[in-house]
Protein backbone atom coordinates (compact mmCIF):
# COMPACT_ATOMS: atom_id res chain seq x y z
CA UNK A 1 0.00 0.00 0.00
CA UNK A 2 1.22 3.27 -0.96
CA UNK A 3 2.12 4.99 2.53
CA UNK A 4 1.10 8.37 1.26
CA UNK A 5 -2.57 7.07 0.19
CA UNK A 6 -4.21 8.65 2.82
CA UNK A 7 -3.11 11.86 1.86
CA UNK A 8 -3.51 14.21 -1.28
CA UNK A 9 0.17 15.28 -2.51
CA UNK A 10 -0.68 18.56 -3.46
CA UNK A 11 -2.11 20.61 -0.23
CA UNK A 12 -3.01 24.41 -1.23
CA UNK A 13 -0.09 27.18 -0.46
CA UNK A 14 3.29 29.02 -0.41
CA UNK A 15 6.06 26.85 -1.34
CA UNK A 16 9.62 28.15 -1.67
CA UNK A 17 11.07 26.96 -5.18
CA UNK A 18 14.96 28.37 -4.60
CA UNK A 19 16.55 30.77 -2.32
CA UNK A 20 17.06 34.38 -4.12
CA UNK A 21 20.39 34.42 -3.98
CA UNK A 22 20.40 30.52 -6.17
CA UNK A 23 18.58 32.62 -9.39
CA UNK A 24 20.15 34.98 -11.41
CA UNK A 25 19.38 37.52 -14.02
CA UNK A 26 18.91 35.75 -16.72
CA UNK A 27 19.21 32.55 -15.39
CA UNK A 28 16.39 29.57 -16.89
CA UNK A 29 15.55 26.49 -14.55
CA UNK A 30 13.76 23.84 -15.74
CA UNK A 31 12.43 21.94 -12.54
CA UNK A 32 9.12 19.84 -11.10
CA UNK A 33 6.86 21.57 -8.85
CA UNK A 34 3.29 19.96 -7.92
CA UNK A 35 3.84 17.18 -10.23
CA UNK A 36 3.77 19.65 -13.10
CA UNK A 37 7.12 20.66 -15.32
CA UNK A 38 8.15 23.68 -14.83
CA UNK A 39 10.70 27.05 -15.50
CA UNK A 40 12.06 29.26 -12.98
CA UNK A 41 14.12 32.13 -14.50
CA UNK A 42 14.56 35.62 -13.66
CA UNK A 43 13.93 38.91 -15.73
CA UNK A 44 16.34 41.57 -16.70
CA UNK A 45 15.17 43.49 -14.51
CA UNK A 46 15.36 40.82 -11.54
CA UNK A 47 12.29 39.48 -11.09
CA UNK A 48 11.74 35.96 -10.34
CA UNK A 49 8.98 33.90 -12.56
CA UNK A 50 7.04 30.43 -12.17
CA UNK A 51 5.70 29.50 -15.85
CA UNK A 52 4.65 25.99 -17.03
CA UNK A 53 7.32 24.02 -19.16
CA UNK A 54 5.70 23.47 -21.98
CA UNK A 55 5.20 27.10 -24.58
CA UNK A 56 1.31 27.16 -25.82
CA UNK A 57 2.28 27.02 -29.21
CA UNK A 58 3.70 24.06 -30.40
CA UNK A 59 4.46 22.70 -26.96
CA UNK A 60 8.48 23.13 -26.95
CA UNK A 61 10.03 23.49 -23.48
CA UNK A 62 11.22 26.62 -21.97
CA UNK A 63 13.73 25.15 -19.83
CA UNK A 64 16.08 23.83 -22.86
CA UNK A 65 17.04 26.17 -24.85
CA UNK A 66 14.46 28.81 -23.90
CA UNK A 67 16.16 32.74 -22.60
CA UNK A 68 15.32 35.67 -20.86
CA UNK A 69 14.64 38.72 -23.43
CA UNK A 70 14.40 41.78 -20.93
CA UNK A 71 11.27 41.12 -19.15
CA UNK A 72 10.18 38.05 -21.67
CA UNK A 73 11.14 34.18 -21.77
CA UNK A 74 11.45 33.26 -25.26
CA UNK A 75 10.84 30.00 -26.53
CA UNK A 76 13.24 28.48 -28.28
CA UNK A 77 11.36 27.07 -31.15
CA UNK A 78 9.79 29.74 -32.96
CA UNK A 79 10.62 32.22 -30.43
CA UNK A 80 7.94 33.41 -29.57
CA UNK A 81 8.04 35.62 -26.10
CA UNK A 82 5.86 35.79 -22.99
CA UNK A 83 5.20 37.84 -20.19
CA UNK A 84 5.37 37.45 -16.47
CA UNK A 85 1.56 36.95 -16.75
CA UNK A 86 2.20 34.54 -19.30
CA UNK A 87 0.77 36.77 -22.12
CA UNK A 88 2.24 35.96 -25.68
CA UNK A 89 4.34 39.69 -26.52
CA UNK A 90 5.44 38.96 -30.15
CA UNK A 91 6.45 36.17 -32.34
CA UNK A 92 9.10 35.79 -34.73
CA UNK A 93 7.02 36.54 -37.77
CA UNK A 94 6.00 40.07 -36.95
CA UNK A 95 2.38 39.14 -37.46
CA UNK A 96 -0.54 38.86 -35.23
CA UNK A 97 -0.45 37.24 -31.98
CA UNK A 98 -2.86 34.51 -31.63
CA UNK A 99 -5.44 35.50 -28.83
CA UNK A 100 -5.12 32.22 -27.64
CA UNK A 101 -1.28 31.81 -27.13
CA UNK A 102 -1.15 32.25 -22.91
CA UNK A 103 1.30 29.93 -21.18
CA UNK A 104 0.59 29.36 -17.28
CA UNK A 105 2.26 30.88 -14.47
CA UNK A 106 2.35 30.50 -10.88
CA UNK A 107 1.69 33.37 -8.52
CA UNK A 108 5.31 34.69 -6.98
CA UNK A 109 6.58 36.59 -3.89
CA UNK A 110 10.26 36.88 -3.32
CA UNK A 111 10.87 37.85 0.08
CA UNK A 112 13.66 37.81 2.99
CA UNK A 113 15.96 35.83 0.61
CA UNK A 114 12.97 33.04 -0.86
CA UNK A 115 11.03 32.67 -3.36
CA UNK A 116 7.97 31.84 -2.90
CA UNK A 117 5.32 30.05 -5.66
CA UNK A 118 1.07 29.99 -4.80
CA UNK A 119 -0.63 26.52 -5.50
CA UNK A 120 -4.25 26.30 -6.16
CA UNK A 121 -5.35 22.80 -7.78
CA UNK A 122 -8.30 24.54 -9.06
CA UNK A 123 -6.22 27.58 -10.21
CA UNK A 124 -7.63 30.42 -7.80
CA UNK A 125 -6.02 33.42 -6.64
CA UNK A 126 -3.83 33.26 -3.07
CA UNK A 127 -6.03 33.11 -0.41
CA UNK A 128 -3.39 34.55 2.01
CA UNK A 129 0.13 36.25 2.04
CA UNK A 130 3.56 34.82 3.65
CA UNK A 131 4.22 38.59 6.18
CA UNK A 132 8.15 40.00 5.19
CA UNK A 133 10.36 40.07 7.60
CA UNK A 134 12.80 42.67 8.53
CA UNK A 135 16.73 41.25 8.05
CA UNK A 136 18.76 44.24 8.65
CA UNK A 137 21.07 43.45 11.08
CA UNK A 138 20.15 39.83 9.88
CA UNK A 139 23.38 37.46 9.18
CA UNK A 140 23.28 35.57 5.56
CA UNK A 141 21.20 32.26 5.02
CA UNK A 142 22.73 29.47 5.67
CA UNK A 143 21.02 26.68 4.40
CA UNK A 144 20.48 22.97 3.27
CA UNK A 145 18.77 21.35 1.14
CA UNK A 146 17.62 17.45 0.81
CA UNK A 147 15.35 15.24 -1.37
CA UNK A 148 13.38 12.55 -0.17
CA UNK A 149 10.01 10.42 0.00
CA UNK A 150 7.71 12.55 2.48
CA UNK A 151 5.01 15.01 2.54
CA UNK A 152 4.71 18.65 3.93
CA UNK A 153 1.99 18.03 6.26
CA UNK A 154 4.24 15.59 8.29
CA UNK A 155 7.53 17.19 8.42
CA UNK A 156 5.52 20.59 9.21
CA UNK A 157 3.91 18.40 12.46
CA UNK A 158 7.04 17.72 13.82
CA UNK A 159 6.73 21.64 15.47
CA UNK A 160 3.80 20.35 17.58
CA UNK A 161 4.84 17.00 17.80
CA UNK A 162 6.08 17.70 21.64
CA UNK A 163 6.90 13.90 22.60
CA UNK A 164 9.63 13.23 19.55
CA UNK A 165 11.70 16.22 20.84
CA UNK A 166 13.16 14.00 23.88
CA UNK A 167 13.16 10.96 22.01
CA UNK A 168 13.96 11.61 18.54
CA UNK A 169 16.40 14.98 19.63
CA UNK A 170 17.43 14.26 23.16
CA UNK A 171 15.82 17.80 24.12
CA UNK A 172 15.16 17.76 27.97
CA UNK A 173 12.94 19.84 29.98
CA UNK A 174 10.06 20.71 27.53
CA UNK A 175 7.87 22.70 28.54
CA UNK A 176 4.65 24.69 26.74
CA UNK A 177 4.88 28.40 27.25
CA UNK A 178 2.00 29.48 24.73
CA UNK A 179 -0.10 26.85 23.70
CA UNK A 180 -1.01 26.65 20.08
CA UNK A 181 -3.25 28.88 18.31
CA UNK A 182 -4.95 29.11 14.45
CA UNK A 183 -5.77 32.09 12.58
CA UNK A 184 -7.14 30.89 9.46
CA UNK A 185 -3.71 29.82 7.29
CA UNK A 186 -1.61 30.77 10.04
CA UNK A 187 -0.60 28.73 13.67
CA UNK A 188 1.79 29.55 16.16
CA UNK A 189 2.90 27.82 19.56
CA UNK A 190 5.90 28.85 21.86
CA UNK A 191 8.21 26.21 23.96
CA UNK A 192 11.34 26.11 26.11
CA UNK A 193 13.35 23.12 26.30
CA UNK A 194 16.37 22.54 27.25
CA UNK A 195 19.23 21.68 24.36
CA UNK A 196 22.39 19.22 24.39
CA UNK A 197 25.35 21.17 22.85
CA UNK A 198 23.19 23.77 21.71
CA UNK A 199 26.00 26.36 21.22
CA UNK A 200 29.89 26.51 21.28
CA UNK A 201 29.47 22.62 22.84
CA UNK A 202 27.15 24.10 25.99
CA UNK A 203 24.05 22.64 26.43
CA UNK A 204 21.68 25.78 26.67
CA UNK A 205 17.96 26.26 27.92
CA UNK A 206 16.10 27.66 24.43
CA UNK A 207 12.81 29.11 23.53
CA UNK A 208 11.25 27.93 20.14
CA UNK A 209 8.54 30.18 18.61
CA UNK A 210 6.86 28.47 15.71
CA UNK A 211 5.00 30.53 12.99
CA UNK A 212 3.65 28.44 10.34
CA UNK A 213 1.72 29.66 7.12
CA UNK A 214 0.27 26.55 5.30
CA UNK A 215 1.95 23.39 5.21
CA UNK A 216 4.93 24.72 3.28
CA UNK A 217 6.48 27.20 5.24
CA UNK A 218 7.10 27.56 8.72
CA UNK A 219 9.66 30.24 10.33
CA UNK A 220 10.66 29.44 13.67
CA UNK A 221 11.88 32.18 16.28
CA UNK A 222 15.16 30.41 18.54
CA UNK A 223 16.20 32.41 21.83
CA UNK A 224 19.11 31.52 24.16
CA UNK A 225 18.42 33.61 26.78
CA UNK A 226 21.54 32.93 28.41
CA UNK A 227 23.75 33.81 26.02
CA UNK A 228 21.71 36.70 24.46
CA UNK A 229 21.45 34.72 20.87
CA UNK A 230 18.54 34.95 18.56
CA UNK A 231 18.34 32.74 15.34
CA UNK A 232 15.34 32.45 12.42
CA UNK A 233 14.83 28.81 11.08
CA UNK A 234 13.06 28.29 7.94
CA UNK A 235 11.74 25.27 7.51
CA UNK A 236 10.53 24.73 3.96
CA UNK A 237 8.78 21.76 2.47
CA UNK A 238 7.80 21.32 -1.11
CA UNK A 239 6.12 18.69 -2.93
CA UNK A 240 7.86 17.63 -6.28
CA UNK A 241 5.44 14.96 -7.31
CA UNK A 242 2.82 12.81 -5.65
CA UNK A 243 5.39 10.99 -3.79
CA UNK A 244 9.02 13.36 -3.25
CA UNK A 245 9.62 16.16 -1.19
CA UNK A 246 12.16 19.20 -1.52
CA UNK A 247 13.05 20.06 2.00
CA UNK A 248 15.20 22.99 2.79
CA UNK A 249 16.36 24.74 5.77
CA UNK A 250 18.02 27.83 6.60
CA UNK A 251 18.93 29.63 9.53
CA UNK A 252 19.83 33.08 10.41
CA UNK A 253 21.14 34.94 13.22
CA UNK A 254 21.31 38.35 15.13
CA UNK A 255 23.44 39.52 17.32
CA UNK A 256 22.84 42.64 19.02
CA UNK A 257 22.00 40.89 22.38
CA UNK A 258 24.95 38.56 22.06
CA UNK A 259 26.89 37.92 25.10
CA UNK A 260 30.09 35.77 24.59
CA UNK A 261 31.55 35.68 27.56
CA UNK A 262 28.04 34.12 28.88
CA UNK A 263 29.98 30.44 27.53
CA UNK A 264 32.83 31.25 28.15
CA UNK A 265 34.67 33.64 30.27
CA UNK A 266 37.55 33.75 27.45
CA UNK A 267 35.31 34.41 24.61
CA UNK A 268 34.98 37.66 25.74
CA UNK A 269 38.38 38.94 24.58
CA UNK A 270 38.26 37.00 20.68
CA UNK A 271 36.53 39.10 18.13
CA UNK A 272 32.47 39.19 18.85
CA UNK A 273 31.60 39.26 14.86
CA UNK A 274 33.50 35.80 14.74
CA UNK A 275 32.25 34.00 17.65
CA UNK A 276 28.65 34.88 17.02
CA UNK A 277 29.18 33.87 13.61
CA UNK A 278 30.58 30.17 15.03
CA UNK A 279 27.13 30.38 17.49
CA UNK A 280 24.95 30.45 14.37
CA UNK A 281 26.97 28.20 12.61
CA UNK A 282 27.19 26.03 15.69
CA UNK A 283 22.95 26.51 15.84
CA UNK A 284 22.70 25.45 12.09
CA UNK A 285 24.53 22.39 12.39
CA UNK A 286 22.49 21.01 15.46
CA UNK A 287 19.52 21.71 13.43
CA UNK A 288 20.99 19.90 10.33
CA UNK A 289 21.69 17.03 12.74
CA UNK A 290 17.92 17.16 14.52
CA UNK A 291 16.43 16.90 11.07
CA UNK A 292 19.04 13.99 10.02
CA UNK A 293 17.64 12.31 13.14
CA UNK A 294 13.71 12.80 11.64
CA UNK A 295 14.58 10.85 8.37
CA UNK A 296 14.42 7.68 8.63
CA UNK A 297 10.88 8.29 10.62
CA UNK A 298 9.96 10.52 7.36
CA UNK A 299 10.81 7.93 4.83
CA UNK A 300 9.69 4.69 6.20
CA UNK A 301 6.24 5.86 8.34
CA UNK A 302 2.82 5.61 7.10
CA UNK A 303 0.31 8.09 7.73
CA UNK A 304 -2.12 6.66 10.32
CA UNK A 305 -5.84 8.17 10.25
CA UNK A 306 -7.26 8.14 12.72
CA UNK A 307 -4.21 8.24 15.31
CA UNK A 308 -4.12 6.57 18.31
CA UNK A 309 -2.89 9.70 20.55
CA UNK A 310 -1.62 9.48 23.95
CA UNK A 311 -1.14 12.46 26.61
CA UNK A 312 2.23 13.63 26.16
CA UNK A 313 2.11 13.87 22.31
CA UNK A 314 1.15 17.80 21.73
CA UNK A 315 -1.80 19.00 19.96
CA UNK A 316 -1.31 16.87 16.94
CA UNK A 317 -5.05 16.51 16.74
CA UNK A 318 -5.54 20.15 16.56
CA UNK A 319 -2.54 20.45 14.03
CA UNK A 320 -4.51 18.06 11.98
CA UNK A 321 -8.02 19.35 12.08
CA UNK A 322 -6.28 22.80 10.76
CA UNK A 323 -3.93 21.16 8.48
CA UNK A 324 -7.60 19.95 6.32
CA UNK A 325 -8.17 23.44 5.01
CA UNK A 326 -5.10 23.30 2.58
CA UNK A 327 -6.93 20.10 0.71
CA UNK A 328 -9.28 22.10 -1.33
CA UNK A 329 -11.49 20.17 -3.34
CA UNK A 330 -11.34 16.63 -1.65
CA UNK A 331 -12.94 14.48 0.81
CA UNK A 332 -9.66 13.87 3.29
CA UNK A 333 -10.01 13.13 6.94
CA UNK A 334 -7.14 13.67 8.20
CA UNK A 335 -7.98 12.69 12.03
Amino acid sequence: MNTRALLPPFPVGWYVVSLSDELKHGDVKPMKFMGEDVVLYRTQSGTANLIGAYCPHLGAHFGYGGQVVGENIRCPFHSFEFDVKGVCQTTAYGKRIPPKAMADVFPVREMHGLILAYFDPGGQSPGWEIPALNITGWSPLLRQRWDFRGHPQETTENSVDIGHFTIIHGYSNVNILKELVTDGQYLSAKYAMTRPNAILGKSADSEFEIHVYGLGYSQVNITVPKFGLETRLFVLATPVDGENITLRIAVSGHGASFEPGNIHPLLRFLPHTAILNAAIQGTFDGICNDVSQDFVIWQHKRYVQPPILAEGDGPVGKYRQWAKQFYRGTDVELI
